[in-house]
């Protein structure tokens, strides 16, 4: 029986060092229980092996809908631990942020503070604060002049000779835009959003009674008809309104709206008094020369024209630049006021037992804008590189 010595050199020539790489070549046969390993018990192993790995691999996905919760509070914890280097630096990116789109009906139930999004229904972008809820931070606007004159108040009228009645006060009115004189800057108009045109009548004269002129408007901005001329069945006293309107004899005029319009002169002896207009008061009863008060003037529409006379007093001359007047010696004195002006009608100054006072005229809005068409309603012009949409009737200006 060979030594352990032996059979050690026996298995060291099974050895072959190899000097060129270091490594060692064994050149005898490896046998698995005796008998060398062929290739079909090798792929036996190398089955089970990959058994195995299915079955780890079973497992891992049975048990990932328990681990997805694990990694969603990770990452909700990450984004809360980074939250600091995501709002609180600056970024290159040349791209934009797209946020929430929807109209008025569509804003989130529950708002909280800080919310921001684009609102269709306004065309404009808005944020959510406690204090004051939706609030619009910008848009998509463009400025228009906007001219609004309520209608004239009518003529008083008088019962029997020698009683000439006050005349009637100019429609209210305002103007926002870039002439002089106005009353306010021009005024943002939002595309696709409708907006209400009511335009005002002129006040009636006739030989029992005198009414005050109605109000026009242009969406939320208003103005007062014009207060009629007084008579000496009313106690002579003119009525207020966007300018106030004539006395007859000895009473006074009417009081005009702060912003809109003027008062009229008082009456004196047994003659009227002119109403106001936009631009002044109207004249006394005693100064035969003044009747009512001044028109302004506005080139709005493309050409020169006044607006918002006051009516004559039945006593006193017409002026072109005062309202429908009531001149003197005329049964009944009334001027026949231009329509779409808001004037006051004349006083009434009768050379029989009666007469009627002289009607207010219309109101008017006007709307001007530079450049082609954006707008509808009302007529539409293009003049002198403006847009122009004159209402002489009610109606719906969309932006």
């Amino acid at each position: 029986m060979p030594t352990k010595s032996a059979n050690n050199a026996v298995e060291l020539g099974f050895i072959n060092y190899i000097p060129a790489n270091n490594s060692l070549n064994f050149s005898a046969t490896v046998i698995g229980n005796g008998s060398p390993i062929v290739d079909q018990t090798a792929g036996v192993y190398a089955n089970g092996a990959f058994a195995q790995a299915n079955a780890a691999f079973s497992s891992a996905n049975n048990v990932a809908p328990q681990i997805a919760p694990a990694f969603t509070q990770a990452n909700a914890a990450f984004v809360k631990a980074n939250s600091g280097a995501q709002y609180g630096s600056n970024t290159s990116t040349t791209s934009a942020l797209a946020i929430p789109i929807g109209t008025t009906g569509e804003r989130p139930a529950s708002p909280q503070r800080g919310m921001i999004r684009y609102n269709t229904t306004i065309n404009g972008l808005e944020t959510y604060m406690p204090t004051v809820g939706w609030y619009t931070l910008a848009t998509d606007s463009y400025a228009v002049e906007v001219l609004i004159v309520a209608g004239g108040g009518a003529g008083g009228f008088s019962s029997g000779a020698g009683y000439e009645a006050g005349g009637g006060g100019a429609g209210g009115l305002l103007y926002y835009g870039s002439e002089t004189p106005g009353s306010g800057a021009a005024l943002q108009i939002i595309p696709g959003i409708p907006y209400t045109v009511t335009i005002g009548g002129g006040g009636a004269g006739t030989t029992s009674s005198a009414a005050n002129g109605t109000s026009s408007s242009f969406s939320t901005y208003s103005t007062v008809g014009g207060g009629s001329g007084g008579n000496n069945v009313n106690g002579a006293r003119g009525n207020e309104g966007g300018s106030g309107g004539g006395g007859l004899q000895a009473a006074p005029g009417g009081a005009g709206t702060p912003g809109q319009g003027n008062p009229a002169g008082n009456g004196t002896g047994s003659r009227g008094s002119g109403g106001g207009g936009a631009g002044g008061p109207g004249g006394n009863g005693d100064d035969s020369t003044k009747g009512g008060g001044y028109a302004l003037v506005y080139v709005i529409s493309g050409a020169s024209v006044q607006y918002a006379g006051g009516g004559s007093g039945g006593n006193s001359a017409n002026n072109s630049t005062q309202g429908g007047g009531g001149v003197a010696g005329t049964s009944p004195g009334n001027n026949a006021s231009i329509a779409n002006r808001g004037s006051g009608g004349g006083g009434s100054n009768p050379g029989g037992p009666t007469g009627a006072g002289g009607n207010g005229s219309s109101g008017v809005v006007i709307i001007r804008y530079v450049g082609s068409q954006r707008g509808s309603g009302g007529t539409y012009a293009s003049l002198g590189g403006y847009s122009i949409h004159t209402f002489t009737g009610s109606g719906t200006y969309t932006g």
